[in-house]
């Protein structure tokens, strides 16, 4: 007879079996997560090879796509079909693959001017039509059957903006439905009736992870299906699915995810597609240090969600716990592209310490296939709760304005700095609005008012210690003129007529 101390009532016995059930739950999770880990560095460490070159910049065009799209037509791996155009005539195009009974759908670009996604789309099709990576994609492509509607708003791709040529929002247009594009999004949503959508978009780089310095490489949402914000088993999934991308990033980019804002908004798709029954994933690209086309991002992108498709495959994310979706930093934008503190500014005699955060706005040129900077004075004062990408204290230095010089010869800009020029009067071709020189080029008649920053204006003014001129900033640059320009990210000038 055992000693009594191992004699169990049937509640002792069933609470040890539940022990130990969960005791091998958590273990084949663990397995199955470090399995995962080791196919994401794998992804990760050969995405070059199935990068698509041809659309390596942000201002991409339905034209750049088409012939990527004829060369999946013509490979019997893919599926296809038009299924619809664009208010100005463009086709839409649905590219399937795989034979699952389960529906996943992914679409790109709703907004004309957010294409990252749109990029990593055609990265990941290469993928699929790839020899490597067999076993995975066997996984992935019996178990689920994927569709891919990349630039959904082409005509606004095609002038680098968020709506489309009827002015639409067409992520606001699921009730009303007034766009052909939307009824095409919501046309295919039906038919489909995905178990898993991924809605794919790009953000504002301004975004930082809530209460830290990093930007909001990427941020996630759940979307909610009504104002309560109830989680339900398909909500639940989506965030189950999001908290295992999540891991994914940290590998990558430590700290630098966000949890999008989860309002309900009734006209948008997303939230409309969760209360339709489809776990809806949301995807936005933010920004990322010295990455201004968003080819790192891109890459997360790839990785990410090639991760997710997995996973979804072999349902290993059910076992995730929501709680933790709710441990993802929210999204906050307290973000600025350059941060000067401490900077001592003289004003009708008197001197004050201030702050400045500077945008570089972009300015898209005609066609829309490139950008020049225009930047501003985004906020100035206390900015001590804001952080920036760039960061400069200036204690010790005093703002001061720059001066005007007259001369043809423009072969020695950093000279110029030097002595505090920043403003040059020179002929220039009428139709320009910058110049690649680090000054900023003004007509004959052009004259200096009193120098006083605010909110708005453009950032162009030197910072002075002991009477030299140690810094510029031209058009929101901090330049330091102890060291050569070529060294030196200095932006653009500009054209001030």
């Amino acid at each position: 007879m055992p000693p009594k101390n191992l004699i169990l009532n049937p509640y002792q016995r069933n609470k040890m079996m539940i022990k130990k059930i969960w005791a091998l739950a958590i273990g084949l999770f663990a397995i199955s997560a470090q399995a995962q880990d080791a196919i994401t560095t794998k992804l990760y460490d050969s995405y070059e090879q199935y990068k698509e070159t041809s659309i390596g910049k942000r201002r991409i065009k339905h034209s750049d796509i088409q012939p990527l799209i004829q060369e999946l037509k013509a490979n019997p791996k893919f599926e296809v079909q038009k299924v619809g155009e664009s208010i100005e005539g463009r086709d839409l195009n649905l590219i399937s693959i795989g034979s699952g009974e389960s529906n996943i759908f992914l679409w790109s670009q709703m907004h004309g001017n957010e294409p990252t996604a749109t990029q990593a789309i055609f990265d990941i099709l290469h993928f699929l039509d790839a020899p490597e990576f067999k076993e995975e994609k066997e996984v992935i492509l019996s178990k689920l059957k994927l569709h891919f509607l990349p630039m959904l708003n082409p005509d606004g791709a095609e002038v680098f903006q968020r709506r489309n040529a009827l002015g639409v929002d067409i992520n606001r247009d699921a009730l009303r439905l007034q766009s052909p594009e939307s009824q095409a999004l919501k046309r295919i949503r039906d038919s489909l009736d995905a178990d898993f959508g991924f809605n794919l978009h790009d953000q504002s780089t301004y975004y930082n992870a809530e209460l830290t310095e990093k930007p909001a490489t990427i941020s996630y949402l759940a979307t909610a299906y009504n104002y309560e914000k109830d989680i339900n088993e398909v909500r639940a999934n989506a965030m189950k699915v999001i908290v295992y991308m999540n891991n994914i990033i940290q590998n990558y980019a430590p700290g630098q995810v966000g949890r999008y804002s989860d309002d309900f908004e009734p006209r948008a798709f997303g939230d409309n597609i969760a209360k339709w029954g489809t776990s809806l994933i949301l995807i936005e690209s933010g920004g990322y240090q010295n990455d201004p086309e968003k080819q790192e991002i891109r890459k997360l992108n790839f990785v990410s969600i090639i991760s997710a498709l997995y996973t979804i495959a072999n349902e290993s994310f059910k076992s995730i716990p929501t709680e933790d979706y709710e441990k993802i930093p929210k999204n906050d934008r307290m973000l600025f592209d350059l941060k000067i503190t401490n900077a001592s500014y003289e004003l009708l005699g008197k001197k004050y310490i201030i702050d400045l955060g500077i945008f570089r706005n972009e300015v898209d040129l005609k066609g829309h296939n490139d950008f020049y900077y225009q930047s501003s004075v985004a906020d100035q004062g206390d900015l001590s709760t804001y952080y920036g990408y760039e960061n400069f204290d200036a204690s010790g230095y005093t703002i001061v304005q720059g001066k005007i010089a007259e001369t043809d010869n423009l072969s020695n800009p950093f000279e110029l700095l030097q002595n505090g020029i920043a403003f040059v009067k020179t002929q220039q071709p009428e139709q320009k609005k910058f110049t690649e020189l680090p000054v900023l080029l003004v007509n004959k008649d052009f004259k200096l008012n009193e120098f006083r920053l605010g909110p708005g204006d453009n950032p162009t003014f030197f910072l002075k210690k002991d009477g030299k001129y140690a810094y510029a900033v031209i058009n929101g640059f901090l330049i330091d003129l102890s060291k050569p320009l070529n060294d030196q990210k200095t932006g653009n000038g500009l054209i001030v007529r």
